[in-house]
Parts: C-alpha cells; sequence; structure tokens
C-alpha cells in the first residue's frame, strides 16, 4: 500500500445532511439567505444626543440630578401576603427608550460630585 501524506485518514465534518470528509468540506460554512436591511429612522436620536452632551459643571445641578433620576427601578414591586409573593411587576425602567442616556447622566452627576466637588456620595447609592 503506497499512502502520502495527504491520503492519510482524516476526520469527518458532520454537515447539516451526513458526514462529510474533511477535504471535501467547504471552509466557510454556507449561511442562509437573509432580506436586505431596512434603513430604520430613530427618531429619539436627537434627544440621545441632548442627553449625551450635558455637562455637570455646577454642584446644585448635579444635587438636582442624583435626586431626580433615581438609582433603581421605582416601578418594581413585589406584591405579597402572608409571605407569599402574589404578584411581581418587573423593572419597566428598561422600556423607557432613553434609559441608558438618562443613567449615564446621573452616573455623570455622581462622578462629578465625588471627583471634582470631593463631596460623599453614600446617600445617593
Amino acid at each position: 500500500m503506497n499512502s502520502s501524506k495527504n491520503d492519510e485518514t482524516k476526520p469527518s465534518t458532520l454537515v447539516s445532511w451526513g458526514w462529510v470528509d474533511q477535504t471535501y468540506a467547504s471552509s466557510s460554512p454556507v449561511t442562509p439567505l437573509k432580506a436586505p436591511a431596512k434603513p430604520t429612522i430613530d427618531l429619539l436620536s436627537p434627544v440621545r444626543q441632548w442627553l449625551d452632551k450635558i455637562e455637570v459643571k455646577d454642584v446644585k445641578f448635579a444635587h438636582f440630578l442624583c435626586k431626580q433620576i433615581p438609582s433603581q427601578c421605582p416601578f418594581e414591586r413585589r406584591v405579597q401576603f402572608k409571605g407569599r409573593t402574589l404578584l411581581y411587576i418587573p423593572p419597566l425602567c428598561k422600556l423607557n427608550p432613553v434609559y441608558d442616556e438618562v443613567v449615564a447622566l446621573r452616573f455623570r452627576a455622581l462622578c462629578y460630585l465625588a471627583d471634582v466637588c470631593g463631596e460623599d456620595i453614600s446617600s445617593y447609592c
């Protein structure tokens, strides 16, 4: 038997319909055709950009933001009766389309108070 290095036993690969020898398997998997992506219009983009551009440079403004923007979602509730949970309302803040920007604004206000002003921010956490 005359065998070269190329003719040695090679591992087989499982393809969607059966086993194929590694030498005949294509290097890239077959991907299903996708519909072309439709352009999306983000109506809240100007609001998001405006919130991202707000700079916290005033102590009173930073305190105002930290007091007005809650650290946890205020809508999350657990209705209990005699120690048993009857109803659980999940945090609904994630449904807010500008939630991330508002939380980032609160974070910038907290950082301003802690880093620039040197204040204790543990009352806001």
